[in-house]
């Protein structure tokens, strides 16, 4: 979903596993922890249409620009105390390739032991197929889960909590990137005209305007970053962002006076435009403007249009620094 659609259902609640790893790559505010958890830079989670062992996920809303990376099934297991003397169950993984036929036909895809008496998230690899389904929507036809006792016999797993169903016991999660760039260290302007010779041959207009200036550079505020909070809810966002309820995306504000020293961090094409301005050689040279030199991304839980919970980095959300373009 880009940045500045109103999604305007009735917010749900997000599964406790994206919220986990929301905090696992963010901060309370959106920007990412050093220690980067996160393959690719959007995960969604699709609860898709569960009908007993069945279960379908739309994947239209998935980006045909996006490259899988890795796709899970998490099914969640709940105790299953009858069954004999048994200490284990088995779940078999099926991809379903006719839902219309009768009985059913499937591809089996894994296996595995579970402990009977426990409660927990099953996580299954299912990234070729996944990635089947998306180049060829017509061959998603959903996931079968099959409980059995180990000789063999099937079993109808439990699939109660406190006596009521649980309807959110399956999610398709996948791990993609849209190929937008990733974030890079801040660049340190080097060699620019400051120590160029062509700097030299105007030094001594530049000190005499400098004296000249002086006095009223100190009346004005040069280029620097300043806070400014952006609260989703009341720029009408809160309906769909989960996390963060807001963050500080700072702005660039004050003045680039001539001559442009080293802390305004100007580029090579500010500092000549300022020579030009103040020299008038030039009315098409304007003075440089403060403005971000670097951005910084922030990661954001939302819900999209399907109401599935995805997690994505946002690039250039934040001004790291401030410096005269």
């Amino acid at each position: 979903m880009p940045l500045g659609t109103q999604w305007l259902g009735t917010i749900g609640k997000a599964p406790q596993f994206m919220m986990e790893l929301y905090d696992e790559v963010a901060e309370s505010n959106g920007t990412e922890k050093i220690t980067k958890a996160l393959e690719g830079n959007i995960v969604r989670s699709f609860q898709g249409q569960s009908s007993g062992s069945y279960h379908f996920f739309n994947l239209t809303s998935f980006g045909q620009d996006e490259r899988v990376i890795k796709a899970e099934f998490r099914w969640f297991r709940h105790m299953q105390p009858f069954v004999g003397r048994h200490h284990f169950y088995k779940v078999d993984l099926y991809e379903v390739l006719d839902n219309r036929a009768k009985p059913w036909r499937g591809n089996f895809l894994c296996s595995r032991l579970v402990p009977v008496y426990t409660n927990g998230w099953e996580v299954f690899n299912i990234t070729q197929m996944v990635t089947k389904w998306i180049l060829d929507s017509g061959t998603n036809n959903g996931i079968l889960i099959v409980t059995a006792l180990p000789s063999g016999n099937w079993l109808e797993a439990n699939t109660q909590v406190d006596g009521q169903s649980d309807k959110k016991n399956a999610y398709l999660v996948i791990y993609s990137d849209d190929g937008r760039k990733q974030f890079q260290n801040p660049p340190f302007y080097k060699g620019t005209l400051n120590s160029h010779p062509f700097h030299e041959s105007i030094e001594s207009f530049v000190t005499s305007t400098e004296r000249r200036r002086r006095s009223v550079r100190s009346l004005t505020s040069t280029c620097q970053r300043r806070n400014l909070f952006v609260d989703f809810t009341k720029i009408g966002w809160s309906g769909w962002i989960i996390s963060p309820r807001g963050y500080n995306a700072y702005s660039c504000v004050g003045s680039c006076p001539f001559p442009l020293g080293e802390g305004l961090r100007a580029t090579n094409h500010a500092t000549v435009r300022s020579i030009m301005n103040a020299l008038k050689l030039s009315q098409e040279a304007g003075k440089p403007c403060c403005v971000p030199d670097v951005l910084y991304p922030i990661s954001l839980l939302y819900f999209d249009d399907e109401e599935n919970v995805v997690l994505k980095q946002y690039d250039d959300m934040v001004a790291g620094s401030c410096g005269c373009h």
